[in-house]
C-alpha cells in the first residue's frame, strides 16, 4: 500500500510538473494549442514590459499573464527572449513576389505577419490593356481584374504571412485616363472615384500614390483630394510617396497635408526622406510641420526605412515627358538625337522644375548600378555610374541612357542621397513606422540574379541592432511599438499589434541583445539573425529559426469591407470614428 501511494504521488507530480509547464498531462485534452512560457512580454502598447506567457487558442490569443496556468498541446520556452506582436511591415513591394515566394523568408525571418501592400500601382482596378499588359510581364498563375479578386486568390493559393493592400492612385489613374498628361474630365473623375469606392469595399486600407514616377506625377491636387476623400468616406487613409524628395520637398509636404485636410482622411507620407546635402536642413522644418499639423487635428503620420541609400529606376533621372506612353515609347523617342540631346540638357539641369533623383544622390558618383537582367551588364553591378560613363568613353547622361536601352526593363540603381543624422531624427518622431519598401524574399540562386536593396532583408532587425541597441535613440518597446500597435492603429486594422486576450495570435519571439542585421550593399542577400519563432494566425511559421512551410496568412481587409456586418462606404469621412 505505501509502495502505491508512493508510485501515486510520483505520477501526481509528475502530472502536476506537466501541468505547470504548459505540456499535455496524460489523459487530459489540452486546454490551449500553444503556450509562449517564461518570456519577457512587451505587449505593443510601449510601456514597460513584464515575464509572463502568452495562450493561443485557434487564432486567437486568450491569455497574457504571468505563469498561465493550463497546459497546451504545443509549448515555447521563451526563457532570455522577448515576446511580442508580430511586427507590421508598413510598406512592402511584395504585392506579386508572394505568388511565386509565398514563405517570405527574408521578413518572416526578422519577425515579420503582416505586408501592407503597393505605392501608386495597386493589382486591379485593371482595364482589359492593363491586365494584358502586367501579364506579359508578370506571368500570375490565375485571372483577376479588381483588387479584391487578386488578393482573394493570393489568400486562397496560400502564404507565410498576413498582407493588405492600398488601391493605387496611380492605377486608377490609367485604367480612365491611360498614362498620357492629361487632367481628367468631370465625368471621368466620377468614374475614377467610383473606382476607389468600389476597392475599399473590397479591402482596400485606403488610397496610395507614387508622386515622384510617371504616369503618377501627372495628377494635380485636385484630383489627389477627390479620390482621397473617397478612402476616407469608407474608412481609410490616404498614403503618398509625395512628390519631391529634393529641392520641393517642403511644398510636397504641405500639399499631403492639404490632401488630408480637404479630403478628411488621414494621411501619412511613404518611407519620408529628403535628399542632397542642400537639402538636409530642411528635415528639421519638415518634422515640425508634421508636428504642428498633427496639433492642430490633421492626422498625419510617417514611416521610414533606416538606411541612406534608395533603391528606384535610373528612369527616376530623366524628365517626365520623355516617358509618356510607357518604356516602349520612351525607347522609341530617345533614338532621336533631337530628343536625346533635349533629355540630357535637362539631366545637367541643377534646379529642374521635375524631380531629378541623381540630382540628390550629389550626381552620377552617387548612383550605384544594382541589378541587370541583361547578362551583358551584370559585370557593371556594384559600379557607378560615373564609373560605367568613364569605361564607355561617354558622358554620364549618355551612359544612363545607354543603360536603360540595352536593359529592355527597368533599370535598378542605388541612390546615396541621404543623411544619418535625419535618420535619426526620423527614428525619434512617435508618430512614425517603419517598412522595408522592398519585396519579401526567400534566398534562392533565381531571386540572387534579381539584385536587391540591404532594406528587403535587414530593416526590422536594424530597428533593434542600431537604433535600440547601439545608438539608444529608442527602448525595446518603443521599437516594438512602432512595429506592432502604431501601424495597426493608423491604419484601422482590428484585432492585430497587441499582446491581448481576444486579439489575432500574430506573435514574435526574438532575443532584443542578438537580433541583428546582416545584409550590406554588396551583399544584400543575408538573412537577419536573432527571431526563433513566428506564429501566423496561431500557426507556426517559423520554429527554432526556421521556416516550418505553413501558410496560414491571410488577407487583411479594410474598414469598408462589404464581407463584414459593419461593411460599405459612409456618407462622409466624419461618420467613421477614427482608430489613430
Amino acid at each position: 500500500m505505501v509502495r502505491m501511494g508512493l508510485r501515486s504521488m510520483r505520477s501526481t507530480m509528475i502530472a502536476l510538473a506537466a501541468f505547470l509547464a504548459g505540456g499535455p498531462v496524460a489523459g487530459k485534452a489540452p486546454e490551449y494549442d500553444l503556450i509562449i512560457r517564461n518570456g519577457t512580454i512587451y505587449d505593443g502598447s510601449g510601456r514597460l514590459p513584464f515575464e509572463g506567457d502568452v495562450a493561443v487558442k485557434g487564432d486567437r490569443i486568450v491569455r497574457v499573464g504571468p505563469r498561465l496556468p493550463g497546459n497546451a498541446a504545443r509549448v515555447i520556452d521563451a526563457t532570455g527572449n522577448a515576446i511580442a506582436p508580430g511586427f507590421i511591415n508598413a510598406f512592402s513591394h511584395a504585392t506579386y513576389s508572394l505568388v511565386t515566394d509565398p514563405l517570405a523568408e527574408a521578413d518572416l525571418r526578422q519577425g515579420v505577419t503582416l505586408e501592407i501592400l503597393g505605392e501608386g500601382d495597386s493589382p486591379g482596378p485593371f482595364n482589359a490593356e492593363q491586365a494584358a499588359q502586367l501579364r506579359r510581364h508578370v506571368p500570375i498563375p490565375f485571372e483577376w481584374r479588381t483588387l479584391g479578386e487578386y488578393l482573394a486568390a493570393l489568400e486562397k493559393r496560400g502564404t507565410a504571412v498576413n498582407f493588405a493592400a492600398w488601391v493605387g492612385a496611380t492605377t486608377v489613374r490609367a485604367n480612365v485616363l491611360g498614362i498620357a498628361d492629361v487632367k481628367p474630365t468631370p465625368d471621368q473623375l466620377i468614374k475614377m472615384r467610383a473606382l476607389v469606392r468600389r476597392a475599399m469595399e473590397e479591402g482596400a486600407l485606403g488610397l496610395s500614390t507614387a508622386l515622384i514616377y510617371v504616369p503618377g506625377s501627372f495628377a494635380d491636387t485636385e484630383e489627389l483630394a477627390a479620390l482621397a476623400s473617397e478612402a476616407g468616406r469608407c474608412g481609410g487613409i490616404y498614403v503618398s510617396h509625395m512628390r519631391s524628395e529634393g529641392d520641393h520637398f517642403l511644398e510636397a509636404l504641405d500639399e499631403l497635408i492639404e490632401i488630408a485636410r480637404r479630403s478628411g482622411a488621414p494621411a501619412e507620407t511613404f518611407h519620408i526622406k529628403v535628399g542632397a546635402p542642400g537639402n538636409w536642413p530642411k528635415m528639421a522644418t519638415a518634422l515640425a510641420r508634421i508636428r504642428a499639423a498633427r496639433a492642430a487635428g490633421v492626422r498625419i503620420t510617417a514611416n521610414m526605412y533606416p538606411y541612406s541609400a534608395s533603391s528606384t529606376g535610373m528612369t527616376a533621372s530623366l524628365p517626365p515627358w520623355v516617358q509618356q506612353g510607357g518604356e516602349d515609347a520612351m525607347r522609341i523617342r530617345l533614338k532621336n538625337p533631337m530628343i536625346r540631346s533635349r533629355v540630357i540638357a535637362e539631366m545637367r539641369d541643377p534646379a529642374p522644375s521635375w524631380e531629378n533623383v541623381m540630382n540628390g544622390a550629389g550626381g552620377a558618383k552617387g548612383v550605384v548600378l544594382s541589378s541587370f537582367r541583361n547578362e551583358k551588364l551584370r559585370h557593371f553591378t556594384g559600379k557607378t555610374l560615373a564609373e560605367v560613363a568613364a569605361l564607355r568613353g561617354v558622358s554620364a547622361e549618355e551612359a544612363a541612357l545607354q543603360l536603360i536601352e540595352e536593359e529592355h526593363g527597368k533599370l535598378y540603381v542605388f541612390y546615396f542621397t541621404m543623411n544619418e543624422d535625419n535618420l535619426r531624427m526620423q527614428v525619434r518622431e512617435p508618430y512614425v513606422s517603419f517598412g522595408s519598401d522592398a519585396s519579401a524574399m526567400t534566398i534562392t540562386p533565381e531571386a540572387m540574379r534579381s539584385g536587391q536593396h540591404p532594406r528587403g532583408f535587414g530593416t526590422f532587425a536594424r530597428i533593434f541592432a542600431r537604433y535600440v541597441r547601439d545608438e539608444k535613440l529608442l527602448t525595446v518597446q518603443e521599437a516594438v511599438r512602432r512595429l506592432t500597435s502604431l501601424p495597426a492603429a493608423n491604419y484601422s486594422l482590428p484585432d492585430r499589434g497587441w499582446l491581448k486576450p481576444g486579439y489575432l495570435a500574430d506573435i514574435v519571439v526574438f532575443d532584443p541583445a542578438k537580433i541583428q542585421d546582416r545584409a550590406t550593399y554588396r551583399q544584400p542577400f543575408s538573412y537577419a539573425i536573432g527571431v526563433s519563432d513566428v506564429i501566423v494566425n496561431g500557426v507556426p511559421a517559423l520554429a527554432n529559426g526556421e521556416p516550418t512551410g505553413a501558410r496560414a496568412g491571410r488577407f487583411v481587409r479594410g474598414r469598408a469591407w462589404t464581407g463584414r456586418s459593419e461593411g460599405g462606404c459612409r456618407a462622409s469621412a466624419s461618420a467613421w470614428r477614427w482608430r489613430f
